[in-house]
C-alpha cells in the first residue's frame, strides 16, 4: 500500500507533500538524511497526514502530483483537515484521468 504524507516545518512554516510505502520511515529520512535537498532547508519536519493512495506508485505519483500542481496551501490544510475521512479525500483529490 503506498501513502501520500503531507510534512510541516515549524521554523519555516512550509508544508511539503511526498508519496511512500512507509510514512513514519520518511519523516525520519527527511529529517536525518545528510543530503542538500528542500526539506533539508527547513528542517525539522513533524507528519501532519497521511492517507492511503492505492497499490501501486503509479497511482500515489499521479495524487502527489495533482496536489502539488495545486499550489495551494488552503487546499493542503483542507486534505489535513479531513485525513480521517476517506470519502472526502477521494472527492479532493479526484484525479482527472482524461482531458475534459
Amino acid at each position: 500500500m503506498f501513502y501520500i504524507y503531507i510534512l510541516y516545518s515549524g521554523s519555516s512554516d512550509k508544508y511539503y507533500v511526498g508519496h511512500t510505502d512507509d510514512p513514519a520511515r520518511r519523516v525520519i529520512e527527511h529529517n536525518t538524511k545528510p543530503f542538500n535537498t528542500y526539506t533539508a532547508k527547513h528542517r525539522p519536519w513533524k507528519l501532519v497526514a497521511s492517507f492511503p493512495a492505492g497499490e501501486s506508485r503509479g497511482e500515489a505519483v499521479r495524487i502527489e502530483r495533482y496536489i502539488k500542481k495545486r499550489k495551494s496551501r488552503t487546499f493542503i490544510l483542507k486534505l489535513i483537515a479531513h485525513q480521517q475521512d476517506p470519502e472526502q479525500i477521494a472527492q479532493l483529490v479526484r484525479v482527472p484521468t482524461g482531458r475534459d
